[in-house]
């Protein structure tokens, strides 16, 4: 794992219907994060197409692809090309009748390091990911996994040995969980990346629409303290209509966080490329000094794994 200072990237974008202009529209600013620097770089949740969930319609399976497939296969190329990593989160066709929502990692050299499928899924109005999404699955120490699940990590949750260092991935809804981040971080992770898909409901965003962001922003700053590794959240960003609803207002503030909770790097509301730079020794001082990890009584925590406790 490397211990040297690498640069990370997240690309905030509006999205249209148009798939190939989409995934043009990230290529470049894929490409414009490598030359500001950034050599692992995040797209965001669903990235090639509108939030489809927004309503239940089979229709939308089809815009699901397999992984590798065709758009993966794409941004394998300009990994290759451009010498850097890039998380590519896609809607994955696994089989007939079973997608997730998924997120490749490429590594520098093109090759696919393996994929993270969402374990958290949500279902609230106009996000009704559980009608399409199959939840990652979980394995334990020791147990075979599909051909497909490939990459280091003992369960569904996972870290990616990059050319430039171990990350982790998590998705959208994951963000608000902390067992997520901490199994992630446990694993060795030095930056948790959440590609996301979050926004305002246009009838609420006078009176929620800044503790939302607020909220969104802080439970993310909470994973990068008590874990002590660097947190990147990519949004996107625009108003996406739907028919029949009042849409979605995608509200970006796409960040950059440092093991100590600091923003190094954030956006508005408008497209943007973010780039900043992780040390891994800044992790190593700050879980020196705010020793978390060390005094956890891992012997009285069994009791979170029931639903509730009354």
């Amino acid at each position: 794992m490397s211990s040297k200072p690498y640069k990370i990237g997240l690309v905030q974008l509006a999205v249209g219907a148009d798939k190939e202009a989409t995934v043009s529209a990230h290529e470049q600013a894929i490409r414009d994060a490598a030359a500001q620097g950034a050599q692992v770089i995040c797209l965001q949740e669903l990235f090639d197409a509108p939030y489809f969930c927004k309503v239940t319609d089979a229709e939308r399976f089809n815009l699901a692809e397999p992984m590798p497939g065709p758009t993966t296969e794409r941004m394998q190329r300009l990994a290759k090309e451009l010498g850097v990593v890039i998380i590519v989160p896609m809607f994955e066709k696994r089989g007939p009748g079973v997608y997730h929502n998924s997120a490749a990692v490429v590594d520098a050299d093109g090759a696919m390091l393996g994929i993270y499928r969402k374990m958290h899924i949500p279902d609230d109005p106009l996000y009704y990911e559980k009608y399409y999404f199959i939840p990652g699955e979980v394995y334990q120490h020791g147990e075979s996994r599909p051909a497909d699940d490939v990459g280091p990590g003992p369960r569904g949750f996972r870290v990616f040995d990059t050319k430039f260092g171990r990350i982790g991935v998590l998705i959208c809804w994951d963000q608000w969980y902390p067992e997520a981040a901490r199994i992630t971080a446990l694993m060795g992770a030095q930056v948790l990346f959440y590609p996301t898909a979050i926004g305002w409901h246009p009838a609420e965003k006078e009176e929620w629409a800044v503790p939302q962001a607020d909220a969104w922003r802080t439970i993310q700053r909470g994973h990068a303290i008590a874990n002590g590794v660097y947190v990147a959240a990519a949004n996107r960003v625009g108003f996406e209509p739907e028919p029949g609803t009042d849409g979605i207002e995608f509200f970006g503030h796409s960040f950059i966080s440092d093991p100590f909770g600091r923003i190094i790097a954030e956006a508005g509301t408008d497209p943007a490329i973010l780039v900043a730079e992780v040390d891994p020794d800044r992790i190593e001082y700050t879980r020196r000094n705010w020793p978390f990890l060390r005094d956890r009584r891992i012997d009285a925590y069994g009791p979170i794994l029931n639903r509730y406790i009354g």
